[in-house]
């Protein structure tokens, strides 16, 4: 079985994005091209759980619903918002190239669950009164040179093979799931979002990390701790509020 790596990157303020990334990936690539061959595709029911998870977050009636926003986020909070807006939806843009790449039905749907990420963050940024960083930009198009570099990267490592393409997915990810921790704030409105972020990134995390199993790709974390990651991984799939449900078919 293969291992996959990747290197510890932080860069200024956007944590974890580094431009040490482009290399380090391209090296575990040609690791995953070495190992199982691409035929593993999804299953009907792996389609409908992954589905399932991916757009299972409600965010009516979630705890930050009614929240007052009289009062503006720390020049902090408003940084990680802006930075959260675009960070979800370079995954949604890498997924659907991805998906457009290669077919897997797994990049389809969780891109549908990104558009969700990333519009709880447009509301939030529109209720505070702030700038939208991705307000107009096209797919692919970011406005932070890091995320643009991060993008362009991505989408050419992932179109080498389906697997690379999978390595890819789960690296967003655990990246998403440790830049929502670092950016942990004590705003109702906010922490309630990046909770329901969270949730959606685990279970992506776990998804991808299991379509690589099959293909005898072992994930291994390096933005996560191992403790952390181990818990999403054999955990099961959680849902906005909170609740948990078995995601077998994942």
């Amino acid at each position: 079985m293969s291992t996959t790596r990747v290197p510890t990157t932080r860069a200024g303020n956007a944590p974890h994005v580094a431009k040490a990334l482009p290399v380090a990936m391209l090296a575990f690539s040609l690791l995953a091209g070495a190992c199982a061959e691409d035929t593993t595709t999804s299953t009907a029911g792996e389609d409908a759980a992954i589905e399932g998870i991916s757009l299972g977050l409600a965010y009516e009636g979630s705890a930050y619903e009614g929240s007052a926003f009289d009062a503006l986020p720390t020049p902090e909070e408003q940084a990680g918002l802006a930075y959260m807006r675009e960070e979800e939806k370079l995954a949604g843009d890498v997924y659907r190239a991805m998906f457009e790449l290669w077919g897997l039905t797994i990049f389809d749907n969780i891109a549908s669950a990104e558009d969700t990420h990333t519009a709880a963050v447009a509301r939030l940024l529109d209720q505070f009164g702030l700038a939208d960083p991705a307000e107009g930009r096209a797919p692919g198009v970011f406005s932070d040179p890091q995320l643009q570099d991060l993008y362009d990267e991505l989408v050419a490592i992932g179109s080498r093979s389906e697997t690379d393409a999978l390595i890819v997915g789960a690296l967003i990810e655990e990246l998403d799931i440790a830049d929502i921790r670092e950016r942990a704030t004590d705003d109702p409105a906010i922490s309630g979002v990046y909770a329901d972020l969270e949730r959606g990134s685990t279970n992506h995390l776990r998804a991808f990390v299991r379509q690589l199993d099959r293909r005898g790709v072992r994930y291994e974390p390096d933005h996560l701790s191992q403790e952390a990651f181990d818990e999403i991984v054999t955990t099961n799939a959680a849902r906005g509020g909170g609740r948990r449900s078995d995601a077998r078919g994942t």
